[in-house]
């Protein structure tokens, strides 16, 4: 089941490199890459992320924001969109630098909401 969502997720995002749910410890619980996205070691890029999600989440906290939803990190080669499921748990999606953001934006909302009760605590 999360195998299927996460390349629903790649494959309906132009430029979608890769995606993966990952849990606030590094670890990948699932992940699907396509061939560029897997040559590229997107899969070591996304764990090295979960520092940032741990940051951003602990300073929203700190300033009575709330918990982290949502995190977007640009670079020249790549974009990671960063959605949180639970506490626990978030997915990373991984695009072009020509690709279509808004749309990996809505297609990990939706794979929240279908995945929901997995990650419900």
């Amino acid at each position: 089941m999360f195998r299927q969502t996460l390349q629903t997720i790649v494959e309906k995002t132009d430029g979608g490199l890769g995606a993966l749910i990952m849990g606030v410890d590094g670890l990948s619980v699932e992940k699907f890459f396509t061939d560029e996205g897997s040559a590229a070691n997107l899969d070591v890029a996304a764990a090295e992320l979960t520092s940032v999600i741990r940051s951003a989440n602990r300073s929203g906290k700190d300033m009575n924001l709330g918990e982290l939803r949502q995190l977007v990190v640009t670079h020249e080669e790549v974009t990671f969109l960063m959605r949180s499921f639970s506490k626990d748990y978030f997915a990373v999606l991984a695009i072009a630098p020509e690709g279509n953001i808004g749309r990996g934006r809505y297609e990990l909302r939706k794979a929240e909401l279908v995945l929901a009760k997995e990650f419900a605590v």
